[in-house]
């Protein structure tokens, strides 16, 4: 048999069990706040280690301030808000680059040109590029519509570029391309036949 005490005014009864489970909710929206904050913490990013390009989207292999080597990512240009760092990335690749230029003495004005577009924040892709197409690499019609993958003149960077656009921009390139890959198939003349008989 269990007595039960009855409180006289309308407050409600304060047991223990009470007591224990206003502290559990106090300790669960504390760790609520705890993983919000964990959902809303930023990464810093400490430095810019490479650059690549996948699939026409430019990305960045970036050391975390915090973290070690085997924690550093590739990340997407989009998602990134660290334009110094990249800056500082780039102009360091330039600098290499250039030294690189003057022990091998290929000093060119244009390809600086080249490099200062391929810089710039907002990505120019194909013939907005302004360079000269040199060749086309390869094709594929993976989205649906053919591309031409264009290595460009003074440039290392190729760019998947319309196959309806390149016709029209630069036809004998495109004349060349599928001249590379013609097969030609001989089949035995009249003569010939006779001949083996």
């Amino acid at each position: 048999m269990s007595q039960t005490t009855e409180s006289t005014n309308d407050a409600p009864a304060v047991t223990e069990e009470n007591k224990v489970i206003s502290v559990e909710k106090k300790e669960k929206k504390a760790e609520d706040v705890a993983e919000e904050e964990e959902e809303e913490e930023e990464y810093v990013v400490e430095k810019v280690l490479n650059r690549r390009v996948v699939k026409g989207r430019v990305e960045y292999l970036l050391k975390w301030k915090g973290f070690s080597n085997e924690d550093n990512t590739w990340e997407p240009e989009d998602n990134l808000d660290c334009p110094d760092l990249i800056a500082e990335f780039l102009q360091s690749q330039k600098t290499a680059h250039e030294g690189k230029r003057k022990t091998t003495g290929e000093a060119d004005g244009d390809e600086s040109k080249s490099k200062k577009k391929k810089e710039d924040p907002e990505k120019l892709r194909g013939f907005a590029r302004g360079l000269d197409p040199e060749r086309i690499i390869g094709a594929t019609d993976s989205t649906g519509e053919l591309m031409f993958l264009m290595k460009w003149k003074n440039s290392d960077e190729a760019d998947l570029v319309p196959a309806k656009e390149a016709n029209v921009k630069c036809p004998q390139v495109v004349i060349s391309f599928y001249e590379e890959r013609l097969t030609w198939h001989s089949y035995p003349s009249e003569e010939d036949k006779k001949d083996e008989k």
